[in-house]
C-alpha cells in the first residue's frame, strides 16, 4: 500500500539548479530514515544524501556543499535541492526510505521509480 513518488528531474545547464521531491502516500504510521541514490550509465546505484526523523544529515563528498537534503514530516515527503550541477551529477536519482506501518512498526524499506537528471550544455 506503501508507495513513493519522485518528481522535479529534467534538463539544465552546467551550474543549474533542480530541486527533486519524493513523497510517500499509503499505510504509513511513521517514517525514519529517508534519503536519495543515484545511479549513472556503467555505475553502480550510489548513496546521494539521508536524513532520519531527528533531522540529522549525511552526504556524499562528491555533493557535499552544493546539495541540501530536508524532508517536511507532515507531508510525509523528502526534498534534494541540487545546485552548481556538474555533468558528472546526471543520473537517475532514487527516493529510499523506511517506513513503518501498522502492520510492522519497525519498518519495511521502499523504493521509488527513479527521476532522470540531465546535466549537459
Amino acid at each position: 500500500q506503501v508507495q513513493l513518488v519522485e518528481s522535479g528531474g529534467g534538463l539544465v545547464q552546467p551550474g543549474g539548479s533542480l530541486r527533486l521531491s519524493c513523497a510517500a502516500s499509503g499505510n504509513i504510521f511513521i517514517i525514519y530514515d529517508m534519503g536519495w541514490y543515484r545511479q549513472a550509465p556503467g555505475k553502480q546505484r550510489e548513496l546521494v544524501a539521508t536524513i532520519i526523523s531527528g533531522g540529522s544529515t549525511n552526504y556524499a563528498d562528491s555533493v557535499k556543499g552544493r546539495f541540501t537534503i530536508s524532508r517536511d514530516n507532515a507531508k510525509n515527503t523528502v526534498y534534494l535541492q541540487m545546485n552548481s550541477l556538474k555533468p558528472e551529477d546526471t543520473a537517475v536519482y532514487y527516493c529510499k526510505a523506511r517506513i513503518g506501518t501498522p502492520q510492522l512498526m519497525a519498518g519495511y524499506i521502499y523504493w521509488g521509480q527513479g527521476t532522470q537528471v540531465t546535466v549537459s550544455s
